[in-house]
């Protein structure tokens, strides 16, 4: 029987141990086709620049147990790595992509940001069932992972909802799957169903210009209990659980389009309606 393809990617570079945590993770009960970033490719969102070149180099890689795995690497953002796959490279359409296991957290309003959970919309708009798995680190250890990171918890998630998404269809509406893991979890840590927090759980920091830093920096929120019970904040920051929060490729605003419509046009709009 042919297992199912899972296509895997990120943002941190092909390099990433905690790409090839995600790919061990899924090698077990899926033909893995890898494609992702040449390089460092964090905050790239779903971006689709014109200055990279689209460079593909493919190669071999053996996994713990002995399974060999294509994979390419390309000149290219997370989002555009999955264009490349599903446009040159899979064999036939995946029936998942996994994303990750992301250098740090992606939550809340910022999830927009993430190149790691652009890369899982990317593939929800090809229609492929996707997975944006991100290990709770420290900001110093977003671009580079910290030294001998412990991915075990991460892989084990991972896998349990890749096994989840390609066993049972979805609800319609819910494209993607962001799961954000705690640094300190185990296998046997909870997980919860959340919602994305509205409060920004990172900060944006002014330049500092005056050492010729004209970027603005970031630091995390340093009191996540302000944020709401229900939101993927609450759950990874104060129950320290696994939060699990469902994405929609639709971004319309859930509100009552009739209240909306009166507010927009009222005695002022109807004149130049």
């Amino acid at each position: 029987m042919e297992k199912p393809l899972i296509v895997v990617t990120n943002d941190d570079g092909v390099d990433s141990p905690g790409l090839w945590a995600a790919v061990e993770a899924v090698a077990p009960f899926s033909e893995v086709l890898v494609v992702a970033p040449d390089r460092q490719w964090s905050a790239a969102g779903r971006s689709m620049p014109r200055m990279v070149t689209g460079e593909l180099s493919e190669q071999q890689r053996e996994i713990y147990g002995g399974q060999c795995v294509r994979v390419y690497s390309v000149d290219a953002t997370p989002a555009l790595c999955v264009v490349h796959a599903m446009l040159e490279l899979v064999p036939r359409q995946p029936a998942l992509l996994v994303a990750g296991i992301n250098f740090g957290e992606n939550v809340s309003t910022e999830i927009t940001i993430s190149g790691t959970v652009g890369a899982a919309l990317e593939a929800a708009a090809f229609g492929v069932p996707a997975l944006a798995v991100s290990l709770e680190m420290t900001v110093a250890e977003h671009l580079t992972g910290g030294e001998a990171k412990d991915y075990t918890a991460a892989q084990h998630f991972t896998a349990l909802f890749a096994r989840r998404l390609l066993d049972r269809a979805m609800p319609y509406d819910v494209n993607v799957l962001n799961v954000n893991v705690p640094d300190n979890a185990t296998p046997e840590t909870p997980w919860r169903l959340t919602r994305l927090s509205r409060l920004r759980y990172f900060l944006p920091l002014e330049p500092d210009r005056q050492n010729g830093d004209g970027r603005p920096g970031y630091t995390v929120r340093a009191d996540p209990q302000r944020v709401e019970p229900d939101s993927d904040v609450w759950a990874l920051r104060v129950a320290r659980v696994v939060s699990v929060t469902p994405l929609s490729l639709d971004m319309t605003s859930r509100a009552d389009f009739g209240e909306v419509e009166e507010r927009l046009r009222g005695a002022w709009g109807s004149l130049l309606a």
